[in-house]
């Protein structure tokens, strides 16, 4: 009983060998081909990791700084200290001064080399270029008594988070022309902690300052530098025509950091903001143009707004923001390539009775979603006022509005749209839409008092506020009722 099994796997092993030895000798073959090649790689990556290594013992020569103004200076020819503890506001000042002399014949570039120069608040000139080099920061002081005092944005009313004066930012500028902020990705590091838990504690007595803010200035290029750790809003562009933002990187904790907002263009026309990655404590970008009654009498519209090629992330708001301070209006915006990752929201347009204005001709494409709990939200009722003095009868109108390209994933509700009827949405179009959803709940497409339409088929399935058209943008179905209202805040 014991024999014949064993007997009989024998043979069958026997059996098995005799035909297995030419495919052992062709499988030693392939064994061996591979035991070659994988020596060559790993030969060759052992030197290249040798090589690399010696490089790092190997101090590498600074890239040289550019020439990109006929006069230049350094930091350290005005006594600036970059030891992190000197301060240097005196040496900033000096050598702004000195560059202004210059602007007739092209203006001055102040260079800012490797180290950490402490320093508190001082202004730029016209005609001027800060160059970071890299490993180059400017370093914030964290003491408030150094920052200066200024009169509050007059399309604020009294203040933003305080009446009366305000902190200004540490890097300022005012009624300039030709600005350029640049390097090889030096960083500016506002040092907002302090700031930060002393608003917190309700111990500031003024609004707190944005880290670069330039006002009623034109022709202003900002690129390839790092922001970060703003006490307010981190780069904050008022009242200024033709900007250029593009390869900034802007960094904030996304919790315990508030109202870090990244971008804020703030009454400013003809603007491209490109190629930026932002992580912050608020919005990532956040278009506004005054307060109420405040910003309608400024009269100065955020217009002409290019958007492309921005990685964002928001836990705390939106990636791109219009509003709610929308009072001045906001047109002509184009919102595309962009991505928005763990974030608490997409892209959002917030707004109140009492604000004016308007939010139109405003369009995204191809934008990405990921992990996300509201991609599209257009509010209504975002209550935050000034003072009592706003008039609620002064309605916004929000208008031709369109969303083409919208993709994603785990978002849990991929639109929210919360028009009221007297403040309905006019004119909104969706189109090429596919995002896919955390929950399989109804009315994850929210509406309420909008108008519009869709075009082809989208996921998900649009409100029935919408009417619907072919890929062809044929008619097939009118919506029943535009004002039908299904609106769940309690499905975040």
């Amino acid at each position: 009983m014991v024999e014949t099994p064993r007997f009989r796997r024998n043979h069958h092993h026997r059996s098995d060998s005799k035909w297995s030895i030419p495919v052992f000798l062709s499988s030693q073959k392939t064994l061996w081909t591979l035991l070659w090649i994988v020596g060559f790689v790993s030969l060759f990556i052992w030197q290249r990791n040798v090589i690399d290594g010696l490089l790092l013992f190997r101090k590498l020569p600074p890239k040289p700084i550019p020439k990109l103004r006929p006069f230049v200076f350094n930091l350290t020819d005005f006594g600036g200290i970059g030891d992190g503890k000197t301060m240097n506001t005196k040496a900033f000042e000096k050598a702004v001064a000195s560059i202004a002399k210059f602007g007739k014949k092209g203006g001055g570039q102040l260079n800012i080399q490797a180290g950490n120069w402490l320093t508190a608040p001082f202004n730029l000139t016209s005609h001027m270029t800060l160059f970071l080099a890299e490993d180059a920061v400017i370093l914030g002081a964290d003491d408030e008594n150094l920052w200066t005092l200024m009169p509050p944005l007059p399309s604020y009313g009294a203040g933003r988070e305080h009446p009366g004066p305000r902190y200004g930012s540490l890097i300022h500028g005012q009624n300039l022309t030709d600005i350029i902020i640049t390097g090889y990705n030096g960083t500016i590091d506002g040092q907002g902690n302090a700031w930060w838990k002393k608003f917190r504690q309700k111990l500031l007595k003024h609004t707190r300052g944005p880290l670069v803010q330039i006002m009623r200035s034109s022709n202003i290029q900002i690129s390839n530098i790092t922001l970060q750790n703003s006490p307010f809003w981190t780069l904050h562009p008022y009242d200024c025509k033709n900007i250029t933002i593009t390869g900034v990187t802007i960094l904030a904790p996304i919790f315990g950091a508030p109202n870090t907002d990244g971008i804020n263009p703030d009454s400013c026309e003809n603007m491209v903001i490109e190629d930026c990655y932002i992580s912050v404590g608020d919005d990532g970008i956040a278009i506004k143009s005054g307060w109420n009654q405040y910003g309608i009498a400024y009269g100065r519209p955020s217009k002409d707004i290019f958007i492309r090629n921005v990685s964002i992330r928001s836990m705390v708001s939106a990636g791109v923001s219009i509003g709610s301070e929308m009072s001045g209006g906001v047109s002509n915006v184009t919102v595309e390539n962009l991505l928005v990752w763990s974030s608490r929201r997409g892209v959002r347009i917030k707004t109140s009775p009492g604000r004016g204005g308007y939010v139109r001709r405003i369009t995204y494409r191809n934008v990405t979603f990921d992990n996300v709990r509201v991609g599209i939200v257009i509010k209504t009722d975002y209550s935050e006022h000034p003072d009592e003095g706003y008039n609620p009868k002064a309605l916004p109108i929000l208008q031709d509005i369109s969303f083409t390209g919208i993709y994603g994933q785990g978002v849990r509700v991929p639109v929210r749209i919360n028009g009221s009827e007297e403040i309905p949405v006019r004119n909104v179009t969706f189109q090429d839409m596919s995002v896919g959803i955390t929950y399989k709940k109804k009315h994850i497409f929210q509406c309420a008092f909008v108008q519009g339409r869709v075009i082809g088929s989208i996921f998900p399935s649009p409100c029935e506020n919408l009417d619907r058209y072919d890929e062809q943008a044929r008619l097939i179905k009118h919506s029943i009722n535009q004002n039908i209202t299904n609106i769940d805040y309690d499905f975040r």
